[in-house]
Parts: structure tokens; sequence; C-alpha cells
């Protein structure tokens, strides 16, 4: 068996996420079928165009001179992995789905069935409310509201904005409940790359990342330098195998890049602002159902894996405060 850290929820997640669309979405639906991420939101501008599913939300599709920059899912399907989605109130793993904050114990649900950790937040398949559509901007809006495991309130917002450089994605999320909340977030992108991510060069601004146990818990950080995990200078993939969580990034101007150069020489650029402190590394190779390795996902995480339990970059939002951060793309 594989032990994936993307084989969660499959077998109930499609109903689920039907589910979770509100009539109104429906009723928008061009057809009498409910797309499984919901309705598809384009926005555009210059020779980038984006879809965002409000289900997740997912950034489905980003299109460079009509070019498909990433590995994604045809709007009739469900998607696995994690393709795209956003991951709030924590990205990652809450080990054995159990945490502590403000002295009390928490059991949230175990949604990763090989190793019973919480993976990925709460939000990956409920609709979100659109707040605003024009051409090139997108907001989105979803309220969290208390559940066994996170007696929290949060009210989130997503902006995509569409430049002629790139997508830029800014989060903001206020505590609005009474009491203390934790928080982490993280987003899935997948980028396609040809023929595999072999020939694939990656670029990681990053001077240590994260050792783990054997059920992928972080327990150690060392420097990259000598490793077969040191991207710093831009480089092939090869065969290296990543499921690695880097971070003391490197910074100009309070962000940190991470290059991926697929097929032809094409470069993608993955920034995020000086709220993201990790970022994380996965080269697709437990996929079900495609060629292993078909794509590699480089996730911007303001806190890391297991955050709720060690507290590493874990954000602690006072009721009536908001975090603010922002990453993007660029090609």
């Amino acid at each position: 068996m594989t032990l994936s850290r993307r084989g969660a929820l499959v077998g109930a997640a499609g109903s689920a996420a039907a589910m979770a669309l509100p009539s109104s979405a429906q009723a928008q639906q061009s057809s009498t079928t409910v797309l499984p991420s919901g309705r598809q939101l384009t926005i555009s501008a210059g020779r980038h165009k984006v879809v965002v599913a409000e289900v997740g939300p997912t950034l489905r599709s980003w299109r460079v001179d009509d070019r498909e920059i990433l590995l994604t899912h045809d709007a009739t399907e469900l998607g696995d992995s994690f393709i795209g989605k956003t991951l709030l109130p924590w990205a990652n793993r809450i080990d054995a789905a159990t945490y502590t904050f403000g002295g009390v114990e928490y059991q949230t649900p175990a949604s990763e069935n090989w190793s019973g950790h919480a993976i990925h937040g709460l939000v990956a398949w409920v609709a979100w409310t659109v707040v605003r559509h024009d051409r090139d901007r997108l907001v989105l809006g979803y309220t969290l509201y208390p559940q066994y495991g996170y007696p929290f309130t949060i009210a989130f917002q997503l902006e995509y904005v569409v430049r002629t450089q790139g997508l830029q994605v800014t989060l903001t999320a206020k505590n609005a409940g009474r009491q203390q909340a934790p928080l982490g977030s993280g987003y899935h992108p997948y980028f396609r790359v040809q023929p595999n991510v072999d020939a694939a060069r990656l670029t990681m601004p990053a001077e240590t990342y994260l050792t783990t146990n054997d059920v992928l818990i972080p327990i150690g950080r060392v420097p990259v330098a000598g490793t077969q995990y040191d991207f710093q200078a831009h480089k092939q993939i090869g065969t290296t195998k990543l499921d690695v969580c880097y971070t003391d990034l490197r910074r100009v101007d309070g962000v940190a890049t991470a290059i991926v150069e697929t097929d032809g020489g094409h470069q993608i650029e993955i920034w995020a602002d000086d709220r993201h402190k990790f970022m994380q590394v996965y080269t697709d190779d437990g996929a079900p159902g495609r060629p292993p390795r078909a794509g590699i996902s480089v996730e911007p995480m303001t806190a890391a894996p297991n955050a709720f339990n060690s507290g590493d970059g874990l954000i602690v939002l006072d009721p009536g405060q908001a975090h603010r951060s922002s990453w993007g793309l660029r090609a």
C-alpha cells in the first residue's frame, strides 16, 4: 500500500461535495446536473485566464496564451489528491486528529484513512458564496461555524485577481467568535509537467526542511545543504521523490519565490508573502487513476504540518482579530 499524503477523502467525498451545494448554486447550473465542484467562475486579463470552482474553492484552471498550466481535472469530475483546493483552517495534518488548544483537548474527524490523521482542514468540500465577480476579479466568502473538534467561528474571504503578470490570491480570516481561535492556511495547486516530473527543474529558496516520522508528522528541522532535497540552485528534479515541507525561506522585499520549469523551458513562479513561512513540495508519486509524477505541487502554507500540536507557525486570532495573507502565480 502506498502511503500517500493525498489519499484521504475518496469514498464519501463525491456525495459530500454535491450535497454542499446550496439550492441557489444548483439553480445557476446550465443543466440539471450539479457539477461536483459547483459553479465554474472565470476571470481573465491579458494572456491569463483563470477558472475558480466555488467548492473548496478550487483553482481548477490557469491558462496562459491558451496553454493549460495546471494539472487539473474536468469540471464534471470530483478530482483527487486535493488538486487546486484551499486548505483551511489548517493545511496538511493534525496528528491522530487530536490537538490541545487553550488547555482543552479536541478530537476532529480523522479524514486520512491510512494514518488516522485529520488532513487539509474543513472547507475543501463546501460551496463558498460569490461576493463579487468582475472580469478580472473574484471575491468569495464563507463562514466556518463551530463544530465538534473545531468550536470556533471564522469568517473567510478569498480574493482572486488576475493581472497582466499573473494571479494573486489574498485571504482574509476574521475571528467572528468569542474565544481565541487557532488557524493555519494553505493552497494546493498542481502544475502539469511533460513527460513527467523527472524532466522538470525546481528552485526552492529554503535553507531548511522538516524531517518526519513514518506517518509524515514533523519531528525536526535540518539544513537542506548537501541533501537530496537541496534545490536552492535551479536544477533538474530527476528521480527524487518529494513530499517535503521547506522553511526558513529566503525572501526579496518580503516575498519568497519558488520556480518550476516545465517542458520547453516554460517557467512558473509561485510566490508567497511573509505570512507564509512554509512551502510544501510534492511530486505526485501516489497519484490514483493517472500516471505517477504527472505533476508537481508547490503549496504555500502559513503554518507547518501538525501546527495545531507543535505551534510551529500557528496563528492565534483573538475575538474580532483578522489575518490577511497573499500568494500568487506568474508565468
